[in-house]
């Protein structure tokens, strides 16, 4: 039997030795949210000198028959029209056709895009570009085909690279064919974005290219485009415009007022117009409020970024095939309360934009208000609260890529390590087994 004294001895030794362990985590920790935001303070200076440009804008009612005279004018042909089997399906490219046909413009139509655009897909349409030796990418569709053509575009500026190689930030630097959107939904902003967001299709990794040369030359915000769309997709592509806004607004890091302000309309555009949209969808008021809402907050998250709503999102995306714009109205609320008083000061502006009623006139107070706002718009427009695909097998892996896409790049008002991510989705895990 060993003397108390040795007992004491170890007893000593393992606190300590406990105690150590718990201050090295601590380091580990600190130094961690440390970096991120050394990090983000370099990319918040480097934001300035960035030479941002603006789309040439055509919108109203019928504008997409503009982009043929356009096309024209800059002596391009063999026009390479990227799009989802939908779109084509549902006849909104008929009108197109007629009027490239009558200028005598060729064109070939890629419509094997899904709505995960995968880098297989991305590398069919690169050998139909060159193959048919096209001059100009026309986008026609929701945030999938325009990530897909600007991918698209990225190979043909680097040939060498692949997908893979190419995601990240500031990794083409070349230009890109002529590259044209139309959105034909009102959410993913990707008609004024940086961003090109693509699957890899062997491991179902979600990731997202980053650079200026694929910010599109010219948008057509053509309200018709948008009538045909489900009630649906409506509601989960206006949620996909609010949630960046939202984001954008509360990083608040390399943001500049400009940025601000675009997302304060964005927001407020959406509380006035989302919802008549999802009744009414041959309102093209409401629609037309609801594109323009969109590009607001597209180009306010190009500076602005987006947070971990994105980051978690994007691997449910990537791994569960959850429309992207579903995921992001699902995780939108959840998050922002999970970063707690961060964000209060913040969404409290909202609420205020929004002009909507709280119990009392604290930051936290409006704060919530807003995020319960956020609820009932999810819940009218049957929107499920739950993220019931997660499955516990890959918890390990959605932390991990949630945690690479985030860190350092976002932003976010609230630094989180991978132990603060898995608290996170394990407790999505939880609530949404409770509430089968």
């Amino acid at each position: 039997m060993p003397s108390p004294f040795f007992i004491e001895y170890d007893i000593n030794i393992n606190v300590y030795s406990g105690i150590e362990q718990k201050r090295r985590g601590m380091w580990l920790i600190n130094f961690t949210k440390i970096y991120c935001r050394i990090y983000q303070n370099c990319m918040k200076a480097a934001m300035y000198i960035i030479p941002w440009r603006i789309s040439k804008i055509l919108k109203g009612a019928g504008s997409i028959l503009q982009l043929p005279e356009f096309i024209k004018k800059k002596k391009l042909s063999n026009i390479l029209i990227v799009t989802g089997p939908n779109i084509y399906k549902r006849g909104l490219l008929d009108e197109l056709e007629k009027r490239l046909q009558q200028e005598n413009l060729s064109y070939y139509i890629f419509d094997d895009v899904s709505q995960n655009p995968t880098d297989t897909e991305v590398e069919r349409g690169v050998e139909i570009l060159k193959r048919e030796k096209c001059s100009c990418i026309v986008a026609v569709g929701g945030g999938s085909p325009m990530d897909c053509a600007k991918a698209i575009g990225a190979r043909i500026a680097r040939p060498r690279k692949s997908i893979r190689q190419l995601q990240g930030v500031f990794k083409v630097l070349r230009a890109i064919p002529l590259f044209i959107a139309v959105p034909t939904t009102a959410g993913s902003g990707s008609e004024t974005t940086i961003a090109a967001v693509i699957t890899e299709e062997k491991t179902h990794h979600k990731a997202a290219i980053n650079d200026l040369c694929l910010m599109p030359k010219v948008v057509i915000l053509d309200p018709k485009l948008t009538v045909a769309l489900p009630p649906s997709v409506t509601a989960a592509t206006g949620m996909d415009a609010l949630c960046h806004a939202v984001e954008a607004y509360t990083n608040d890091k390399y943001n500049t007022e400009f940025e601000r302000d675009l997302c304060r309309q964005a927001v407020k555009y959406i509380y006035d117009n989302l919802y008549t949209a999802y009744q009414d969808g041959e309102n093209l008021t409401a629609r037309q409020k609801m594109q323009q809402a969109a590009f607001y907050a597209g180009r306010a998250f190009t500076r602005g970024s987006v947070g971990y709503v994105h980051a978690i999102g994007h691997t449910l995306s990537g791994l569960y095939d959850v429309p992207h714009g579903l995921a992001m109205a699902m995780l939108l609320p959840q998050v922002m309360r999970a970063y707690g008083s961060a964000v209060h000061e913040k969404l409290a502006e909202l609420c205020d934009v929004c002009g909507i009623e709280a119990e009392d006139a604290s930051t936290q107070s409006k704060a919530e208000a807003f995020l319960q706002w956020i609820d009932k718009m999810n819940e009218k427009m049957g929107i499920p609260k739950y993220q019931d695909m997660i499955q516990k097998k890959d918890i390990s892996k959605i932390v991990r890529w949630a945690e690479k896409e985030g860190n350092p790049l976002y932003p976010v008002p609230v630094v989180w390590k991978k132990s603060e991510f898995s608290r996170f989705v394990n407790q999505l895990y939880d609530d949404s087994k409770e509430n089968m």
